[in-house]
């Protein structure tokens, strides 16, 4: 199931570049929406993961489901849905969250009081780099896109991405925040 890898990467990045112009602080949810270029197997092997979950047994799906709920995160075919907290002090330093994969770097391109672009690159066994933008209503609303590039059994895919996130409340339950870097 190396489909949802990719995906999970991918929202995360997302989620983890919004925090770095200003949002408030606590609970977000961030809705991801990626499509493969055409002629990819990335839609393919999503379905065919897909389909494996809903053929779990129910206890067996359930477990996973949880698993995943644990790190704040759903999918289904409307998308990915990725919870992340968003501490205070992360909300004034306006950085960017360190993504999960010790092997991925990120770069804030450039930033203004509304909007933020960043890239990052990923090495490893399916090595990545992408480039996105998010631009914000307000501390508690943004919309954007990104374009991600990996390589996957030795082939180069391209994967677009949109995105909106919204403040769900100061409070992150059993969320726990991302590390963020040192301004």
């Amino acid at each position: 199931m190396k489909a949802p890898t990719v995906l999970v990467a991918t929202a995360l990045a997302c989620a983890s570049f919004a925090a770095a112009a200003q949002m408030a602080p606590g609970l977000w949810e961030h809705h991801i929406q990626s499509k493969a270029a055409a002629g990819s197997d990335m839609d393919k092997k999503m379905a065919e993961m897909q389909a494996k979950m809903a053929s779990l047994p129910p206890d067996q799906r359930k477990m996973v489901e949880q698993a995943m709920a644990s790190r704040g995160v759903s999918m289904g075919p409307q998308g990915t849905t990725v919870k992340a907290c968003i501490t205070k002090e992360d909300a004034e330093r306006k950085t960017v969250p360190q993504m999960a994969r010790a092997e991925c770097t990120q770069e804030v391109v450039s930033r203004t009081a509304s909007a933020i672009k960043v890239k990052w690159q990923c090495g490893g066994k399916e090595p990545s780099s992408g480039e996105g933008e998010m631009n914000f209503s307000s501390d508690k609303a943004f919309t954007g896109q990104s374009v991600m590039h990996v390589v996957r059994d030795g082939k180069p895919e391209t994967m677009s991405t949109e995105i909106s996130g919204k403040w769900l409340g100061a409070d992150c339950g059993d969320i726990k925040p991302r590390t963020a870097a040192k301004p």
